[in-house]
């Protein structure tokens, strides 16, 4: 049984429902509640409100994700947001040698995600007719870590140390891309800072700094502040898209326009989930009938852990997921005030190679999982494994199969090996590995975890346990720093 879509996005779901499954019986008994959950989603769709959710201030908030999709005057994303980014990408191209992009969270995970979808693991190894002329782009900000920190000044030294012997008199020019909200992210502006101070001071660097931070003026945040000071450039984080569902505005789109991502392509694929899970149908929306099979595996069935398990090297994917599904859905207390500790343990995997370290807990560890597998149809690029030693049979008879057809057939045996056992599977089929096809994908989580978190009565899109830490943190900040004077 599966959902699939005209453009080929399929979510196969056939492993999740029927007898020691979710049963039709389940679904039916939740059926009220699945279309209070449809007709929630659709108000906020059209207001931006939803019934509960309030800012970290206790104020109504909108949620304005859904909007992201739709490129059209007065939305996040305008026709001239869309034209200022592309022009952004543009004067880079040719111009800029690397950009360091700094950000924790969202504004890390989804451009990293961006970044491994268009680019891949040797980028940075690339030369610059090969890369088309956009820039090496290096990943801080997003771990307070002083080894890697420092490796990264050393290795963006190193490489205007050998351009300019290169090049004669020419500097290498560096672009920080400092990506934060409320401007004074521990974890990013500490490594900004860092960065800034060693590269400023380098003769052989050409630095330049774009920030993304709220876009208040009036009341402007202190990144926001220092640009205006500074005449750097800046982009927007817009109040109502919480940081996990920025992959969709600026944040992730800044990032996007550097390395000649298909921002067009990208939204107009989340704007035909968007389309596609605005029917009532259950069985015509891939969003909510995977929310609606999932709260029910974890309600009825105990599976409360999901393991995010792409085939091919997009650990990124997983990576990404986790915040997602962390926190939109891990909520100690309902709307109501009370004590539910809801949510669903998210597990990052990528097959082939967690099938050799985790398959043996999926396999026959606790009926407690949920295994969600991401499927690339056709890859761009395909390899058929060479007779390389004829005399060798066990080795001569995988000859001839594609790497993509040997990934397959491992997802397909995992896929059967765990149904017969009676773990739970689903696999999302993406036609390609593209801009429109991650869009519709991306898309289709967010809004899964919004359609959940009505049929579970928790808030999605708040995150008061992230506050609580900082709170405690910023206590022991400043002892440190007072025990300094």
């Amino acid at each position: 049984m599966s959902i699939k879509l005209k453009s080929g996005f399929e979510f196969d779901y056939d492993n999740l429902i029927g007898e020691k499954r979710v049963t039709k019986e389940d679904i039916a008994s939740l059926m009220p509640r699945i279309k209070k959950a449809h007709e929630a989603i659709g108000v906020m769709r059209q207001t931006g409100f939803i019934r509960g959710h309030l800012s970290k201030d206790g104020q109504p908030e909108k949620v304005l994700f859904s909007q992201l999709p739709y490129i059209k005057e007065g939305n996040l994303n305008s026709p001239q947001s869309i034209k200022r980014l592309k022009d952004f990408g543009s004067s880079v191209k040719n111009n800029i040698d690397a950009v360091i992009s700094l950000g924790i969270g969202g504004s890390y995970l989804g451009n990293k995600l961006l970044f491994d979808t268009q680019c891949g693991a040797f980028w940075n190894h690339k030369n610059i007719a090969e890369r088309g002329g956009y820039p090496k782009v290096y990943f801080s900000g997003n771990n307070i870590d002083p080894r890697s920190t420092k490796e990264l000044i050393e290795h963006i030294e190193s490489s205007a140390k050998a351009h300019h012997v290169h090049t004669g008199d020419e500097k290498y020019k560096v672009m920080l891309i400092c990506i934060s909200k409320s401007g004074s992210t521990l974890d990013t502006m500490s490594s900004f800072m860092i960065v800034y101070s060693a590269l400023s001071n380098n003769p052989d660097i050409e630095l330049s700094v774009v920030a993304v931070t709220d876009p208040d003026e009036k009341n402007p945040t202190l990144l926001k502040k220092m640009a205006m000071e500074r005449n750097w450039p800046t982009f927007a984080v817009p109040d109502g898209v919480g940081g996990r569902f920025t992959v969709f505005c600026e944040v992730g789109l800044v990032l996007a326009a550097v390395i000649g991502f298909d921002i067009e392509a990208f939204l107009e694929g989340a704007r035909q989930m968007d389309l596609c899970c605005q029917s009532d149908d259950l069985e015509k929306n891939p969003a909510l009938l995977n929310a609606t099979l999932k709260f029910l595996a974890g309600q009825k069935h105990g599976r409360t852990e999901e393991v995010m398990m792409p085939y091919g090297d997009l650990e990124s994917l997983s990576m990404w997921y986790i915040q997602l599904l962390s926190e939109s859905l891990g909520k100690q207390f309902n709307k109501e005030g009370e004590d539910v500790c809801y949510g669903r343990t998210p597990i990052v995997a990528i097959g082939t190679r967690d099938m050799h370290s985790q398959t043996q807990q999926h396999q026959q560890g606790m009926l407690n999982k949920i295994v969600q597998f991401i499927k690339i149809a056709q890859w761009e690029d395909d390899i058929a494994i060479p007779n390389a030693f004829p005399e060798v049979q066990k080795l001569a008879d995988i000859a001839g199969v594609t790497m993509a057809e040997a990934l397959e057939a491992a997802r397909q045996s995992n896929a059967d090996a765990l149904a017969s056992n009676g773990r739970y599977n689903a696999c999302i089929t993406l036609p390609k590995l593209n801009a429109f096809h991650l869009g519709e994908l991306l898309y289709m989580l967010a809004l899964s975890v919004a359609y959940e978190g009505e049929l579970a009565d928790v808030d999605a899109f708040d995150q008061p346990g992230v506050e609580a830490y900082k709170k405690i943190m910023g206590v022991k900040l400043k002892a440190i720093k007072d025990s300094k004077k």
